[in-house]
């Protein structure tokens, strides 16, 4: 699979230390450290001088480091030059309404990776798109970098631009969630979102619920703001063992039958053709991926465990 697994990223203030400190230990696939709407605008000057050190702590746990800068001019080349450190996986980039705000800051980690004797190409850009005037520009804000990695919704905002309040059942997501992830399918980034909002952290029942309506279109993980959400969006973004089973039966099958010179097979009362053949290859893709990201977020915190 081309695409990275990132089934969880947890956004978190950088300016907390006790966060930052247990972000390790949250089993998230991904830690975003907020330097934006999670830090006042007093406070994010000093913000700006712990992120190096909270790249790594927010690390050691295996887990892809992002940081969410601001947008606006005045902050952004700031924010970037606190972040861009060894250890970094990616930019957080949030809204975005352009393709030439990506390739702008894309620039410009190029010559900070340069300067700190990064590998060329090595951070990312995670999109995130809050606007209808963003979402009209999909294509062309996916394509603006080959940074690019993943692109996500900002659903409080996009309802705003909307004039409406999110809904409990996340009706009015379907629309902007489904341009983005057919956009992100077509030029192989990880589309992440939930039909439904993070803001109510406390009722995971609902949390489940919008991040399986997501999962359901295409979704393959989502950001969250609560250790709680992480693992309901590992589990939900997870193949189940059922599925799986089924898929490497199928896998069989087909393959067998081909051998057999046949263009399709029966598997338990249901027809495995080419497309469906390819489904399960895929869900088994994905789950080899995730073991692997599992394996790595493991062997990292046993590493720490034995110092």
């Amino acid at each position: 699979m081309s695409a990275r697994v990132q089934r969880s990223m947890l956004i978190l203030p950088v300016n907390n230390p006790h966060f930052v400190e247990k972000a390790y230990l949250r089993g998230a696939d991904a830690i975003v450290l907020d330097l934006e709407d999670a830090v006042p605008p007093l406070e994010k000057e000093s913000a700006r001088t712990v992120v190096k050190d909270a790249i790594l702590s927010a690390g050691r746990g295996g887990a892809d480091v992002f940081v969410r800068i601001n947008s606006e001019p005045e902050m952004l080349d700031a924010d970037l030059e606190a972040a861009v450190h060894p250890g970094l996986h990616g930019i957080f980039l949030p809204k975005v309404e352009a393709g030439i705000q990506v390739a702008a800051v894309a620039e410009r980690i190029s010559k900070l990776e340069n300067e700190r004797l990064i590998e060329s190409g090595h951070v990312k850009i995670s999109l995130h798109v809050e606007s209808p005037r963003g979402l009209l520009r999909l294509q062309e804000i996916a394509t603006a970098s080959p940074r690019a990695e993943s692109m996500s919704l900002g659903v409080d905002d996009y309802c705003l631009h909307l004039g409406i309040e999110p809904s409990g059942e996340g009706s009015e997501l379907y629309f902007p969630l489904c341009m983005m992830v057919t956009v992100c399918k077509a030029e192989g980034l990880n589309p992440m979102g939930i039909v439904g909002t993070v803001a109510g952290f406390k009722d995971t029942v609902g949390f489940e619920q919008a991040a399986e309506r997501g999962r359901e279109i295409g979704c393959t993980g989502a950001f969250c703001i609560h250790p709680k959400q992480v693992t309901v969006l590992n589990r939900v973004f997870s193949p189940v063992p059922e599925k799986m089973d089924w898929a490497r039966r199928a896998v069989q099958a087909f393959e067998k039958g081909v051998e057999e010179g046949k263009a399709a097979v029966s598997l338990d009362g249901r027809m495995v053709d080419t497309p469906i053949y390819k489904q399960a290859k895929l869900l088994m893709e994905r789950a080899a991926a995730i073991e692997e990201v599992q394996k790595r977020k493991a062997d990292a915190l046993r590493k720490i465990q034995g110092q």
